[in-house]
């Protein structure tokens, strides 16, 4: 598992988008008992949070010490820094696994090893993601282009899997048919930059520029936007379900 995401934790945190009601709302029927859920790659504890509300207990690991630093606190979530693949988990824990926007930094067939170990029989494991964000025909252009074009080269090979919306993973399980769902925020410019520059890609390009290209960017970005003080900013949200 890379990790990409420590040096910008604290960006992470502030700007990274949530999850949407309904895909819980989906998901937690699934789900037979609500004891004991493992959030695996949990960033800044986004999903653990959620999970925290319906069950018992939520264990939620991240390679990244920066980013559990930054995670939500409550009394009935466990962080720890743990690889994806090798964890101190008994066999047979959890009753749901969740793996939300980090599955493609796994080494695959090593995590669902893990995952088959750690989940309980008749448990689910839900792979979650989401793709670019798209704002009006206008914008999405400008950012489209700041996407495959000047940051293009400095995505790691392993964005290809949210490109194709994870249709392309491994995924060793019988799939529960899953809906698309959407995020939607009203962002302010400076809300759509921060979230920019949590990109891994636009970290590689600084790394080797020493310069940031989200900055150049935002001028002409900003042109696009004109003078409205918020607009309607939505993700598309994808989700591979399946029972242990």
């Amino acid at each position: 598992m890379k990790d990409n995401f420590s040096t910008q934790s604290g960006l992470y945190s502030k700007f990274r988008p949530g999850y949407p009601q309904k895909l819980f709302d989906f998901l937690l029927p699934l789900v037979p008992e609500k004891n004991v859920a493992w959030d695996c790659g949990t960033g800044n504890g986004q999903v653990a949070l959620k999970l925290s509300r319906y069950f018992k207990e939520v264990f939620a690991t991240d390679l990244s010490a920066a980013q559990i630093s930054n995670a939500a606190l409550k009394d009935n979530i466990f962080y720890s820094v743990q690889k994806a693949e090798q964890t101190s988990f008994g066999e047979n824990t959890f009753d749901l696994i969740t793996v939300a926007q980090a599955i493609h930094w796994f080494n695959f067939e090593e995590f669902y090893n893990e995952a088959r170990r750690a989940l309980r029989p008749g448990g689910v494991i839900a792979v979650i993601g989401y793709g670019i964000l798209r704002i009006n025909r206008c914008l999405n252009s400008m950012i489209d282009k700041f996407y495959s074009v000047t940051i293009g080269p400095y995505w790691d090979a392993e964005r290809k899997y949210v490109d194709a919306n994870y249709s392309t993973i491994p995924f060793p399980f019988k799939k529960i048919k899953s809906p698309f769902f959407s995020m939607n925020y009203y962002w302010e410019f400076d809300q759509v930059i921060g979230f920019l520059n949590t990109w891994s890609a636009v970290q590689h390009y600084i790394k080797k520029h020493n310069e940031n290209p989200v900055e150049q960017f935002a001028d002409e970005l900003k042109e696009g936007w004109g003078n409205i003080a918020k607009r309607k900013v939505s993700f598309p949200v994808f989700m591979i379900a399946a029972r242990n």
